[in-house]
């Protein structure tokens, strides 16, 4: 796997084959980190990345240069390999990782966001629960985005807060504004 751009663009990095991890492909990253481009400033953001899984988004906003980026993974081999990778990529201080279980993290974490970014698995059973989950736990700001990875089976276009959705493959991006004016 590749950092996309930014300042560690090129940069390459390797998961162990043995993680169930289903890591966001180079082109889907790629083309959601365009569309960020043009909604966003990715100097002033305050990025939660939930589901951290192989770190890939948690790098990719790091490198082009957000305040800050926490990192929240489950699993300890995937949590161990993202510290690892942070300390490779000389990101160790721009990027804080988190050893727990996304939604205790989202009742007990006192942070707010102005970027949140959600790439659970495709067959998590509370997947349809996490737009609820994160938009009311107060974790993002007032003007803050929220943006879901998830499968195609899925289909958040009713919810109060979706602004739109993008489609690569298997792949989509919803995207979600707590102030929809």
């Amino acid at each position: 796997m590749r950092i996309v751009s930014g300042k560690l663009k090129g940069r390459r990095f390797s998961p162990p084959s043995s993680f169930k991890a289903r890591p966001t492909t180079d082109q889907a990253r790629e083309s959601l980190f365009n569309i960020l481009n043009n909604l966003i400033h990715f100097e002033d953001q305050k990025v939660l990345d939930l589901f951290g899984g192989t770190g890939a988004m948690s790098y990719e906003f790091a490198s082009r240069g957000c305040i800050s980026v926490t990192s929240v993974e489950k699993s300890f081999p995937h949590f161990k390999f993202i510290k690892t990778t942070l300390s490779t990529l000389g990101l160790s201080d721009n990027v804080k990782i988190i050893k727990a279980d996304v939604f205790k993290f989202l009742q007990k974490d006192s942070g707010s966001y102005t970027l949140i970014f959600a790439d659970p698995p495709f067959n998590l059973p509370e997947l349809s629960k996490i737009p609820d989950n994160v938009l009311q736990s107060g974790r993002l700001t007032a003007d803050g985005l929220f943006v879901l990875e998830h499968g195609p089976d899925h289909d958040f276009s009713t919810h109060p807060a979706f602004q739109q959705k993008r489609n690569y493959g298997k792949v989509n991006f919803s995207f979600f504004r707590l102030n929809t004016q």
